[in-house]
């Protein structure tokens, strides 16, 4: 090989990129090492391509989709710095920067700590959530003065870990100014993650030339002390909807607590006890809120009769007719258990009182023929 075809192999004639990085790579830089771009070279620009000319740090000239003869006349800004006055017939020197201008999909960002706000339910709460964000390129040269710099390659992982902080902040900005309850961020997904979508959109579009066409919230989690509580209301609502209603009240939550701490074997005395205790604490508040009000009050209604009931050796109570009767669905109140309610001489069993025997499925029967209605006589 003569010394010609040596120096005329040292010069770039084609330039182009194949991206083979499974559309994980946002920015490559053409690899010319110490080789000069040839006179008249051929620059291949593909689809959701751009390729940006950079001369000692200084960007020139952007081209889009399409292939080109360079010349001066596709190189104006260059031509400019490079101070060709009426062309340039010898080989050049310069960084060539492809961008890809594709969707990027399957980014995902998260709350490394859970984000503290007002419930309306639950009061002070700490929420968690993630997602997934698709990207895209929408100004090449911003993005390479404010991102890359002189990284000759430029992934999704490194753009990722830029705007995972921006979305973090934005999260918690659009769930404190929503202020939807815990119970309804699930029907709020869609909303939420638009609203996180624009609030990122308007951060990272003029300052680093990027758009986030699409950001979904996968989930958004309670601590663990909530979700115990939710599946304990979901636990109570299953025993009977209809008695305790769609919103518990208080006393009858601290009695199906009481209820399944006895209802637990291998909690033994100190779920007995935890139990007592919220009964206890229960009944100081009941007692609480029927002491005489301080200003004149029309007297409260007549209250259902409440009844005690030994269970596993402890007295419980007292139990109003609609709470009983979620007992003995759970099998903690029997026929023979003891029982005793105000105006009963001593404890007797729960089967022999009339007012109760409807908790055990009595109480039908047939009823008596109607007058006028000839009896049956015995066969």
């Amino acid at each position: 090989m003569g010394l010609f075809d040596k120096l005329k192999g040292e010069l770039v004639d084609i330039i182009e990129w194949i991206d083979d990085s499974n559309g994980s790579t946002l920015v490559w830089r053409f690899p010319r090492y110490q080789n000069e771009i040839k006179n008249g070279a051929q620059l291949t620009v593909r689809p959701s391509q751009a390729a940006v000319f950079v001369d000692q740090g200084r960007v020139a000239d952007v081209f889009k989709e399409g292939v080109y003869t360079l010349s001066t006349s596709n190189l104006p800004l260059l031509t400019t710095l490079k101070g060709w006055k009426h062309g340039f017939n010898s080989p050049f020197k310069s960084e060539v920067y492809f961008i890809s201008t594709k969707i990027i999909p399957g980014l995902k960002w998260g709350t490394p700590q859970p984000l503290m706000l007002r419930d309306p339910d639950f009061g002070a709460i700490r929420l968690g959530a993630f997602g997934t964000y698709q990207l895209r390129a929408t100004d090449p040269v911003l993005l390479l003065r404010q991102l890359v710099g002189t990284d000759g390659v430029y992934d999704a992982n490194e753009v990722n870990d830029v705007l995972r902080s921006i979305i973090q902040s934005s999260v918690a900005t659009v769930l404190g100014k929503n202020k939807i309850p815990a119970l309804d961020l699930l029907a709020n997904y869609e909303l939420l993650g638009e609203q996180v979508r624009a609030a990122v959109a308007t951060q990272i579009d003029d300052e680093y030339g990027l758009e986030i066409p699409v950001l979904k919230v996968v989930n958004i989690n309670v601590p663990e002390a909530v979700q115990k509580a939710l599946d304990e209301r979901a636990a109570m609502g299953a025993l009977g909807s209809s008695t305790l209603g769609p919103a518990p009240n208080m006393a009858a939550f601290q009695q199906f607590q009481l209820a399944n701490g006895l209802a637990q074997p291998g909690r033994g005395s100190a779920g007995v006890e935890l139990g007592m205790g919220v009964a206890l604490a229960g009944q100081m508040m009941n007692q609480v809120s029927q002491a005489p009000p301080m200003m004149a009050a029309p007297p409260p209604l007549p209250t259902a009769a409440q009844w005690f009931f030994g269970i596993n050796g402890q007295n419980v109570g007292p139990l109003t007719m609609d709470v009983a009767r979620q007992f003995a669905q759970m099998g903690q109140i029997r026929a023979d258990t003891l029982c005793w309610s105000q105006g009963m001489p001593g404890w007797a069993a729960a089967g022999q009182q009339p007012a109760l025997v409807t908790l055990f499925g009595g109480g039908g029967g047939t009823p008596p023929p109607f007058p006028g209605t000839p009896p049956t006589l015995p066969r």
